[in-house]
């Protein structure tokens, strides 16, 4: 898979159940042309948190997707769009992933 996720926009999903968090990417995926960057389990509490790439209309259908399914197995604890991440953005969202 390509990684490279220059000027792809970037969605963001925190549960509070890691299972329900590949529940969700699976429904978003499904929806709209998104690539999974990384799934982090929380190490703290028992949830996940998601990253998925694509185009800002992508991701927003998939995060939309995502939401649905998620809500009523999981509780949400916070969702974002970044659609055009600066640079500085990225390496910071590549730490996270590498730690």
């Amino acid at each position: 898979m390509n990684n490279n996720y220059n000027g792809m926009a970037i969605g963001v999903l925190e549960l509070d159940s890691e299972c329900a968090c590949f529940v969700a990417l699976d429904a978003a995926a499904k929806a709209a042309s998104v690539k999974i960057q990384a799934v982090e389990r929380n190490r703290l509490q028992a949830g996940a948190c998601v990253k998925m790439r694509g185009t800002i209309s992508d991701v927003k259908a998939a995060m939309e997707v995502a939401l649905e399914t998620a809500a009523p197995i999981s509780k949400i604890f916070s969702h974002t769009i970044i659609a055009s991440p600066t640079e500085g953005t990225e390496v910071a969202v590549a730490m996270t992933i590498k730690k």
